[in-house]
């Protein structure tokens, strides 16, 4: 167990209370002006969530959980953006990509990876439908048709299998229901031509069968012009589209048969890198900077088809439950080539050389496979007891190329045979009405083996192949007291475990291993229900410390990508959740997040960047050290809201909704250097709608970043000053059925 040290409590008290205070206190007072005001608030309804692998009330698990679902998860996706639109909108949650819309990066508390290897492993575990989304390609699969999104944060490793240290971003689909056809569909049209349409049916086929059909469509067209090339309108454009297919089989007697199918298919302009967008000594973008014009003299696109199947099965057998998960997933294609440099040889700025890169997937082919059993106990006493089984097998490459004719200049391919199994379980104890305990055990045993399949014009150091091999026993304990029917405290004690990575060689290094990552954390809160349940609030606290941990060194003085170990990282923090009415027609949320991370490794240090200014010592061999730096891509802080006021107009409502995000500064890499680090970034959306027909039909005009907000938030950093900039403005008009 982390000992907290007094410095830390105190951290950790004094931004907590100005964090709650902060966002409570004006809000509470403007709900207790309206309760005498104006006629009763209607109650919030009890929000359920499976962190637990069971379903409960959102209060009553001893876990710092988000949800998003609903209006929410609507508006954030409205204007065609993937998965990384998710960054900041629910506390201690960041999501970054320097491959635009296909490879996305997680991170929880600050704990994540800015690996971009093909088999980079990444701490967050993504889980679509009870499956684990492992290759960091699948975990950008799109939002659609979804129940809710859950974001489970700190170590989840007993229930959940699949290096899950820092925490659980968690998807689940609407299921198919036997009485009822219906369906939605959605359309929206904005800036760009971007349009956004997805839609569902629910069809009952018997008294035992029922299908549900979702589909996606996304568009934008290209709006960014070249003045190399002279092409006006060639870049920053995709095209995507996603299907699931449902079958629901449920017979009675106790049996239930789920059968889910789905694929992915999307193309476009992979990631922009601009050459020399910041201004030498500053993280501002130079003066005159235009976000619809760039000079690139290489080819710039992705391409990406997977797919995947999974079966959940469950039997009531009265004492317990039995449950059957059965999955898979598959990438049958993945190519994203860029112009690293950003630039070309006449600029703009000095580039010292020419850099255009591809990476990709032949194919990557997971299974997985889990057995689960569940008491149904009356008593104090309940459980649940597994075994897991995974598989995976991934064939990926990089590419070098010349930017003048376009020839490949190098090929390197790789593969990865990756297996693990895992039993696990836990015990649910009632020593009262008020005080529950839980603990969980899970056991794991992890194997990769990888080698190097070709190598053109690469000449490799080290071996040419790698295994390696590990296990664990990750454990957690928490309480749950109730003060009263409203209020509940709790505090929890979880460990979590990566196995070691594998970096794949490129021609001046080697294979690169890190090795097994483990953290200790240590969170309490309290979450209660305000004001006759008008209001809900959650508050946590943590501190962990993660030992061994796995960290990427990207560029420096080349382009190259590999793994080390910090000796440990230490991090705390606090959260909020507030949501509530303020009036019947008026309810808001707040969130916020204060997320302190620091390397602790006086012995390590990295290349630095070619051309930027670095803040951290150098030492003798002229290498950076990052000893006391936070960790890349975490922002200390995190802060959002929203608010959405209605009123009854003829035969409907008209309503207005907005939503805020913000994150203070992050450091793109390992170092601290002035021109990379990001500042901090604010975005809003806006809404303003009509409803009629009891909420069956919606018309609506939105904006989402209202405020043209231009940031940069990544680069890259061994040619020269390249960065890489946030999603535009877009304005847009939806129309949204039920029938």
């Amino acid at each position: 167990m982390i000992k907290m040290s007094k410095m830390h409590k105190r951290v950790i008290g004094a931004h907590g209370a100005v964090l709650v205070l902060t966002a409570l206190l004006p809000i509470a007072s403007a709900m207790a002006q309206a309760q005498v005001q104006t006629q009763a608030a209607p109650e919030l309804q009890t929000v359920t969530v499976t962190a637990q692998r069971r379903t409960e009330n959102i209060k009553e698990v001893p876990v710092s959980v988000s949800l998003l679902k609903d209006e929410k998860l609507d508006v954030i996706v409205s204007g065609g953006q993937d998965i990384r639109v998710l960054a900041g909108k629910v506390p201690s949650l960041n999501v970054e990509s320097s491959n635009g819309r296909t490879f996305p990066r997680f991170y929880i508390r600050g704990y994540g990876n800015t690996d971009f290897n093909t088999f980079a492993s990444q701490p967050v575990s993504l889980i679509y439908d009870d499956v684990v989304q492992e290759n960091p390609i699948l975990k950008g699969f799109p939002i659609f048709d979804l129940a809710g999104v859950e974001v489970l944060r700190g170590p989840q490793g007993t229930l959940f299998g699949r290096n899950t240290p820092a925490g659980v971003v968690k998807f689940e689909s609407e299921k198919p229901k036997l009485d009822k056809f219906g369906g939605y569909y959605n359309a929206s049209v904005a800036t760009h031509n971007t349009v956004n349409v997805d839609g569902a049916v629910n069809v009952p086929l018997s008294k035992e069968w029922a299908a549900r059909f979702s589909t996606l469509r996304q568009h934008r067209d290209d709006f960014v012009d070249n003045t190399f090339t002279r092409q006006e309108d060639a870049l920053e454009g995709y095209n995507e589209h996603a299907e699931r297919l449902q079958v629901l089989y449920n017979p009675g007697a106790g049996f239930n048969a789920l059968f889910n199918v789905h694929q992915r298919s999307t193309t476009g302009s992979s990631r922009l890198f601009r050459a020399n967008i910041i201004k030498k000594g500053t993280n501002e973008l130079v003066d005159g900077f235009d976000a619809d014009k760039i000079a690139n003299n290489g080819l710039n696109f992705q391409a990406l088809r997977s797919n995947g199947a999974n079966v959940r099965l469950s039997w009531d057998l009265g004492a317990v439950k039995l449950y059957s998960i059965t999955g898979y997933e598959g990438v049958d294609h993945y190519l994203s080539r860029g112009d690293i440099d950003g630039g070309v040889p006449s600029g703009p700025g000095v580039i010292p050389f020419q850099v255009e890169t591809a990476g990709g997937i032949a194919d990557v082919k997971q299974y997985s496979q889990e057995f689960r059993v569940e008491s149904k106990n009356s008593g104090p006493m309940n459980w649940q007891a597994g075994v897991y089984y995974f598989n995976e097998d991934a064939n990926g490459f990089s590419n070098n190329y010349n930017s003048t004719t376009g020839a490949q200049t190098s090929h390197l391919a790789s593969h990865q045979k990756n297996t693990a199994w895992a039993a696990f379980g836990s015990v649910n104890y009632a020593f009262s009405d008020a005080f529950t305990v839980r603990g969980g055990l899970r056991y794991t045993n992890d194997k990769k083996d990888f080698n190097t399949v070709s190598a053109v014009n690469v000449v490799q150091i080290g071996p040419a192949a790698v295994g390696e091999s590990s296990n664990k026993a990750n454990w957690d304990l928490s309480g749950t007291y109730k003060l009263n029917k409203d209020v509940n405290v709790y505090a929890r004690v979880a460990t979590g475990f990566r196995a070691p990575s594998i970096a794949a060689a490129s021609a001046s290094v080697p294979i690169t291993v890190a090795d097994a990552e483990t953290i200790t954390s240590v969170e309490a809160g309290v979450k209660a229900d305000l004001l006759n349940r008008r209001a809900r609030v959650a508050f946590s606290v943590y501190d962990y410390q993660v030992k061994n941990q796995q960290l990427t060194v990207v560029g420096g003085n080349s382009n190259v990508n590999r793994l080390i170990n910090a000796a440990k990282t230490n991090g705390r923090g606090a959260e909020l959740d507030f949501e509530g009415f303020v009036t019947s027609n008026f309810k808001v949320s707040a969130g916020g997040s204060y997320n302190f991370t620091e390397i602790r490794d006086a012995s390590l240090s990295v290349n630095k960047c070619a051309q930027c200014t670095i803040t951290n010592p150098i030492n003798a061999a002229g290498r950076v050290v990052i000893d006391g730096n936070p960790l890349p891509q975490a922002p200390r802080w995190i802060v959002n809201g929203t608010a959405r006021y209605s009123m009854d107009l003829g035969e409907g409502q008209m309503f207005v909704f907005t939503d805020w995000a913000y994150r203070s500064k992050i450091n793109f890499f390992l170092y601290e250097a002035k021109e990379f680090t990001g500042k901090p970034l604010v975005e809003g959306g806006l809404r303003v709608g009509y409803t009629w027909d009891g909420g069956k039909y919606e018309v609506a005009a939105y904006g989402r970043n209202i405020t043209g907000t231009e940031r940069i938030v990544g680069g890259i950093d061994f040619n020269n000053l390249t960065g890489f900039t946030n999603e535009p403005r877009l304005w847009g008009v939806q129309f949204k059925g039920n029938f």
